[in-house]
């Protein structure tokens, strides 16, 4: 994995597939490789940036379903969200950093299709085949601190399943499918940095992972039915708790 330097600070309506093309081509990026983008800088392209002013209206906005609310000691509140691109993260992903004062950025609009856009024009400039993972920063339940995930990606396979086979030891692998879009993601954001400037990173040697057919990153969003987690612990409390007064008052 290394840094790819040379891209300018992005403003709206850049050519973000373009410039990074060339930063790419530039910094020796070969068929085979994957590119791991940040976020903000397609979302900079894209013009996803509000007033900070109206933050908390933009975290409304994302979202279609609460998980979690908290009060902090500052006086406001943490809220964990399910948004618009089914991801759950604190405040739907709005981002105070790395952007201009008085600004936040929303996520990308469709993420999956701006790796597609970015993987063609880096392909063009390069050779095919090339992957892109797009990704974002978010805490994890039972975890402290914060690691890169990937929420958009075009040519890559994310999850490498491996049910089906066998381990060393000769035991059939059931569930196992490493979410690899996800470990690239977090492996790329040690040679990115939250402030090095360096928004684009390339991964080599894993070749095996490129699929022209693959899903995006959708496909690693578990389905709501599924999801054993889909409320903070004091509001499902507090949903069943009203569930059994609403029984109790029926009786």
């Amino acid at each position: 994995m290394w840094g790819i330097p040379g891209l300018p600070e992005i403003t709206p309506g850049d050519d973000l597939p373009r410039l990074i093309a060339d930063a790419a081509r530039e910094a020796g990026v070969m068929p085979g490789d994957i590119l791991a983008v940040t976020s903000k800088i397609v979302s900079k392209a894209e013009g996803r940036i509000v007033q900070a002013a109206d933050r908390e209206q933009a975290i409304t906005d994302e979202t279609v379903r609460m998980v979690a609310t908290r009060a902090r000691a500052d006086g406001g509140t943490t809220r964990i969200v399910e948004n618009r691109l089914g991801l759950v993260m604190a405040a739907a992903g709005v981002d105070a950093s790395n952007t201009a004062d008085g600004t936040v950025l929303l996520l990308p609009i469709d993420p999956d299709t701006s790796a597609a856009a970015i993987r063609a024009a880096v392909e063009t400039a390069v050779g095919a085949p090339i992957g892109v993972v797009i990704t974002d920063t978010a805490g994890r339940a039972w975890r402290e601190g914060q690691t890169d995930m990937a929420i958009g990606a075009s040519g890559v396979r994310l999850l490498d399943d491996l049910r089906g086979s066998r381990d060393a030891a000769g035991k059939l692998l059931e569930v196992t499918a490493p979410a690899v879009g996800d470990e690239i993601a977090a492996a790329a954001d040690l040679v990115k940095g939250k402030s090095s400037g360096v928004p684009v990173a390339a991964v080599r040697g894993l070749g095996r992972l490129l699929d022209d057919s693959a899903p995006g990153a959708r496909s690693l969003v578990r389905p709501l039915e599924d999801d054993l987690f889909t409320q903070g612990t004091k509001e499902a409390w507090d949903d069943g708790f009203s569930a059994g007064v609403q029984v109790i008052g029926h009786n």
